[in-house]
């Protein structure tokens, strides 16, 4: 655990991203790193991929939406 200085402005986009999300600010800082390193790592995958599979690997059962 350790101290990140971040911008002032970035630390305001998620002060209001994470009272949208219903996350702490760390929380929210937090999740926006993951995915950053995520796609960095796999940068084929696109947002819904990444985060999809995160949840496939916490065995969690992923539904998929009924079609139009």
């Amino acid at each position: 655990m350790g101290i990140v200085k971040i911008d002032d402005v970035l630390h305001e986009e998620a002060r209001r991203a994470s009272a949208v999300m219903c996350r702490s600010i760390n929380a929210q800082a937090e999740f926006w790193m993951k995915i950053g390193m995520l796609a960095e790592a796999n940068p084929t995958m696109s947002f819904n991929d990444i985060v999809r599979a995160q949840l496939v690997e916490a065995n969690v059962a992923v539904a998929k939406a009924a079609a139009a």
